[in-house]
């Protein structure tokens, strides 16, 4: 009888651990192709576009919310429309190349994605100063 009782615990244990396992969580996913753009060295008033490409990995559609640079020279725009389940998207940031030096900047991606709600894209790079034209003779 003890032993009986005993299996039928471990056998419903196990039941409702497998599953438990293999049950799909509903929710939107984002899933990113990559997180950082590196533009390299690029000269001043280059073309300063990039672009982040994400899928909806999620059940549910996915709807980003809002997308924010770390300052006015980061300028990210976003698709405003709810993407599928098995869809891609694409993220377009642009950089303000007429700043000289080095390029460490953030945009935040607000989203209702269950996997992470927050998603920090980063973009580097080193911008040069045009050289001056020589002085006429």
């Amino acid at each position: 009888m003890k032993k009986s009782i005993f299996s039928l615990g471990v056998t419903m244990f196990m039941t409702l651990f497998v599953f438990t396992a293999t049950s799909q969580v509903e929710g939107a996913e984002i899933s990113f192709t990559k997180e950082i753009h590196d533009y390299g060295t690029i000269q001043q008033g280059a073309n300063g576009e990039c672009f982040f490409e994400f899928k909806n990995t999620g059940t549910e559609p996915l709807v980003i919310s809002n997308a924010q640079g770390s300052c006015g020279c980061t300028v990210p725009e976003w698709p405003k429309e709810p993407i599928a389940p098995g869809q891609t998207g694409k993220i377009k940031v642009s950089y303000d190349t007429k700043r000289i030096g080095m390029i460490n900047k953030s945009v935040k991606i607000m989203s209702n994605a269950r996997n992470v709600s927050i998603v920090e894209l980063r973009i580097t790079g080193n911008v040069l100063a045009d050289e001056a034209p020589a002085p006429e003779k």
